[in-house]
């Protein structure tokens, strides 16, 4: 081979030892000896029939000579989804303010590696919990796949074409991980060749409007032609892309490149490239909102087309009303592959025992099983976010006027209709009571009732599992990791339950995929861009109200016009204002515990200010032992403050790691960092 080839690709591949990079580089001699021919990647995740290199005589054609080698490629593009089902890897679970876990919960099965960055410990030398290198190895994966599909002689044209747009879509998504993450990134169009003059391997931070294009464009060009199915019907199959999950992540792209992070912020005007090129346009264009507004539209009627619509419990077995809303509202997100589930993550189980989800939440219930050491209640949840949840009459605490919110603390007994929300005669605070069924539903809480975990007879409520709290009860806090007093019930499947006192082997879980996109989801996508397109009362206003008001009374509750008109002094849903904060907050509740109010709050820049409301819970160290049941729930009812978070500019972006910076000059670091 020619030395000077030799030459640069030794440099090459010496420059591409971090991300763009730090991409483990395989180049076998076959592959060297083929000037014109694109580098390739190894991963740890592909299977040994592409990572093992026998003797350096495999090629890249090797692993698109047959469909069945080209479907094991297709497969690798998928394996690196996030695992966002797992909270020691996915940051937007315990890396901002929804829920917390104890300082020392590495000694309770799970790394906290996010709740470092939520508590303010991110770097530039070792960012935490960075996508950064793992997503640029997936995307140089997509490219090596697009530029070889072609090359699979037994691949059928419209197969062909159906993985070509399939792995279109997972390279937009991506590439919007990347921009969620870090704002500008360089992008990966294509692959580059061993001939390549080392200085354009040194690539530049894309401009953040560039970004948003090109992941819009890369969507529809996978949406065009009807590449993509609108189902799928083979039940191993389920998780794959369909024409429904490019139209709403294109919606959720537009959206996100329409909101204030991103359109006209002035705090990021100082974020240039080496040659003064601005990464972020200071000026507010209004037109993205309209182009959010066409692309949520689009993506409802494809969704509708596909038979897609909210989940509701089938109630055969002739459930209370109160526990079939429950069921509704918890199997929207924890049953599999039901009617609102847009793309669930197939590389993402919510499980059970050692990491799983749900193991890092499930109450004991029984105290049968309170030798059982697995299990220790991890996850929690603040105060301040179950203060977000409204009340019965389905607006904010501080709006309701039926509310004096002097006595949210002062305690009340449950009555006769309250039994199948809270344990019968157990006094507990005035904020556990009158809210509305997603709290119920979504949040444990001491003594609130816990359906299911084998227990499902609503007409007995003092046959139900409740949750108990306080030391010498089967969920207090000895030894546990309980830290706030509330749970997120939510995530929990009703029919997972603990049946045993030994190990997380005792424990029998309904998993599911994790959902990346429900359709509840989408509608108030598709609300909020109405309003800020042209306010509540333009032309689009029905359809405004209309969405919106389907999320409401799925969850039991009256519409928005109703509800203000009758329960506050101010009917805030006829300004553009008023109605944004009804819309944040409807999203706030609707998708909380499942990731969105990290990325939420970033792009609206409501963080600073959220975040300085602290982190409190209950004084959790209190027995039932410790006086009259009034002193210990005076006692255990105490404030605890936990933290005092804090939010800065620099926080709404990931720092690029410093070597990787050293490595190419050409990359500038973030405000901040």
């Amino acid at each position: 081979m020619n030395k000077n080839i030799i030459s640069r690709i030794k440099k090459i591949t010496e420059l591409l030892k971090s991300p763009l990079g730090s991409f483990r580089w395989r180049l076998t001699p076959s592959l060297l000896g083929r000037v014109g021919v694109g580098l390739m990647l190894s991963f740890n995740s592909c299977g040994n029939w592409l990572d093992v290199v026998p003797e350096g005589v495999a090629t890249i054609e090797m692993a698109f000579e047959s469909r069945v080698q080209t479907r094991r490629y297709l497969t690798t593009c998928y394996s690196f989804m996030p695992n966002l089902a797992n909270p020691s890897f996915n940051p937007t679970l315990i890396g901002c303010d929804e829920m917390w876990i104890k300082f020392d919960s590495r000694q309770f099965m799970m790394r906290n590696d996010g709740h470092l960055i939520a508590t303010g410990m991110q770097n530039a030398t070792n960012p935490i919990l960075s996508n950064w290198e793992a997503m640029y190895q997936a995307l140089r994966d997509c490219n090596v796949f697009l530029e070889n599909v072609y090359q699979t002689p037994d691949l059928s044209e419209w197969e062909r074409n159906q993985w070509i747009a399939e792995v279109k879509v997972l390279k937009a998504y991506y590439h919007f991980c990347l921009v969620q993450m870090y704002g500008p990134v360089p992008l990966i169009r294509e692959n580059l060749p061993v001939s390549v003059d080392v200085s354009k391997v040194k690539v530049v931070r894309n401009p953040v409007d560039e970004c948003f294009q090109y992941i819009v464009d890369l969507l529809d060009e996978a949406t065009e032609d009807d590449m993509l199915p609108m189902e799928i019907l083979d039940p191993e199959e389920l998780g794959r892309i369909t024409k429904p999950i490019a139209m709403a992540l294109k919606a959720k792209v537009l959206v996100t490149a329409a909101s204030p992070l991103f359109n006209g912020n002035t705090d990021q005007t100082t974020l240039r490239n080496r040659d003064d090129t601005p990464l972020f346009n200071s000026n507010y264009d209004e037109t993205k909102w309209q182009k959010a507004l066409t692309a949520c539209k689009k993506a409802i009627e494809i969704c509708h087309e596909a038979g897609l619509q909210l989940y509701s419990y089938n109630n055969i077995r002739g459930f209370t009303d109160i526990i079939a809303t429950d069921l509704t509202l918890r199997n929207a997100v924890s049953e599999r592959w039901n009617s609102e589930i847009i793309w669930a993550n197939t590389q993402s189980i919510a499980g059970g025992g050692g990491f799983g989800t749900q193991s890092l939440i499930q109450p004991k219930l029984n105290p049968a099983y309170n030798s059982n050491t697995q299990f220790r209640r991890v996850l929690n949840v603040p105060l301040k976010i179950a203060s977000l949840f409204y009340t019965q009459n389905g607006v904010p605490l501080e709006e309701d006027i039926t509310r004096n919110t002097d006595v949210l603390f002062n305690f009340r007994t449950p009555q006769s209709h309250e039994e199948l929300y809270i344990k019968r005669a157990r006094a507990t605070i005035d904020l556990h009571f009158d809210r509305e069924p997603r709290f119920y539903a979504w949040l444990g809480f001491d003594g609130g009732i816990w359906f299911g975990a084998g227990r499902e007879d609503d007409k007995n409520p003092d046959g139900l599992y409740f949750l108990g709290l306080k030391l010498g009860e089967s969920d207090g806090t000895d030894g546990a990791g309980l830290v706030t007093g509330y749970l997120p019930k939510k995530l929990v499947h009703y029919q997972s339950q603990l049946r045993g006192t030994n190990s997380a082997s005792d424990y029998s879980c309904t998993t599911y995929p994790w959902p990346i996109m429900r359709l509840s989801d989408l509608y108030l996508l598709y609300a909020e861009a109405i309003n800020e397109t042209e306010g509540p009362t333009g032309i689009n206003s029905a359809e405004l109200f209309k969405y919106i008001d389907m999320v409401r009374i799925r969850a039991g509750l009256k519409s928005v016009k109703e509800s203000w008109d009758m329960y506050t002094n101010y009917p805030k849903y006829d300004n553009r204002t008023g109605m944004r904060q009804i819309i944040q907050q409807e999203r706030m509740i609707e998708l909380s515990f499942e990731g969105h109010r990290f990325w939420d709050i970033r792009r609206w820049k409501t963080a600073p200010d959220l975040y300085r409301t602290s982190i409190e819970g209950w004084y959790l160290n209190v027995a039932i032992t410790d006086g009259t049941p009034k002193e210990v729930n005076e006692l255990f009812y105490t404030r605890q403050m936990i933290f005092q978070q804090k939010f800065g500019i620099r926080d709404y972006f990931w720092p690029i790691r410093n070597s990787d910076i050293s490595v190419n000059p050409n990359l500038v670091q973030n405000i901040g960092w």
